[in-house]
């Protein structure tokens, strides 16, 4: 009887096909806003569980396309994926749109394997720290600026005051920490297949071809070729994503409308997520 029943379901279903989950990490990390859930580690965990959880599935296939953002989020994001690949025994095959940059590097560094397009920009492995000065402007217009603090150095960098090279030093000791910290991840993770160009940690950035001879990445290639290619043509590609929230849609009676007051922080936020896409000329 079940032979029978087995014999009129497609070949797909009737045997074990590898099914492969793919996973798509897209956007600026950590530019998070009430309108705009942005990629952190809140808006991944549920899918990146998902996704490892197939039975069925030998990898899971993350696609990242990001300029980079919060190195905080970037590393939680991180060591989820490794953890949930240790966990349940998945290789973990990352595959580059068109920018994986800072940040988004980080996350392509818990890849097995990554795979770029010859055209992707990869890299920038640094950290960067942007403001403007408006100490000049400031007279020129008489406006006197009034901070109150109970610490001497609590409004250091403080746009509208004067640099000062103690608070300059502080900053960069900072930035040298966490680069430090990007440095020894990505150094774990690629080994020996790093190039020994100085280059590689400078904060520079290349493309997917020139990625591959400093190691940065794998190889040329994409998700539903490789995959296809390693575990057959029939492997189900699924993609695994968050449910799509409906903010403006009408609700049920006794149910308020959504609280708007976040629309100024999420214009913000785009702005600068469009900075961060304009440093790798997007």
């Amino acid at each position: 009887m079940l032979d029978s029943v087995r014999a009129l379901l497609p070949k797909r279903w009737s045997r074990k096909v590898p099914v492969v989950p793919i996973v798509r990490v897209s956007g600026a990390i950590g530019l998070s806003t009430p309108l705009r859930p942005g990629v952190t580690m809140a808006s991944l965990a549920h899918v990146l569980e998902r996704a490892f959880s197939i039975k069925r599935a030998p990898a899971v296939a993350i696609l990242i396309n990001s300029p980079g953002g919060s190195p905080v989020q970037s590393h939680l994001i991180y060591k989820r994926i490794r953890a949930l690949a240790e966990e349940k025994e998945k290789r973990v095959l990352v595959f580059v749109e068109d920018v994986c940059a800072s940040g988004g590097y980080m996350i392509a560094a818990a890849g097995d394997e990554i795979y770029v397009d010859q055209s992707s920009i990869v890299g920038s492995i640094g950290v960067v720290s942007q403001g403007f000065g408006f100490v000049g402007l400031i007279d020129k217009l008489g406006i006197e600026r009034r901070v109150y603090t109970s610490g001497d150095r609590k409004a250091i960098l403080d746009p509208f005051k004067p640099e000062r090279e103690e608070d300059i030093a502080h900053l960069l000791n900072l930035q040298e920490e966490v680069h430090a910290e990007f440095r020894d991840l990505v150094k774990a993770r690629r080994g020996d297949l790093l190039s020994d160009d100085d280059d590689v940690f400078s904060g520079l950035f290349w493309t997917g071809r020139t990625a591959v001879s400093l190691g940065l990445a794998d190889g040329i290639g994409d998700a539903r070729t490789l995959i296809r290619e390693r575990y057959g043509d029939e492997t189900i590609l699924k993609v695994v994503s968050a449910p799509r929230s409906m903010p403006f849609r009408r609700p049920p009676p006794g149910v308020s409308f959504p609280d708007t007051s976040g629309l100024g922080r999420d214009i913000v936020s785009t702005l600068e997520e469009r900075a961060l896409w304009a440093r790798y000329g997007l």
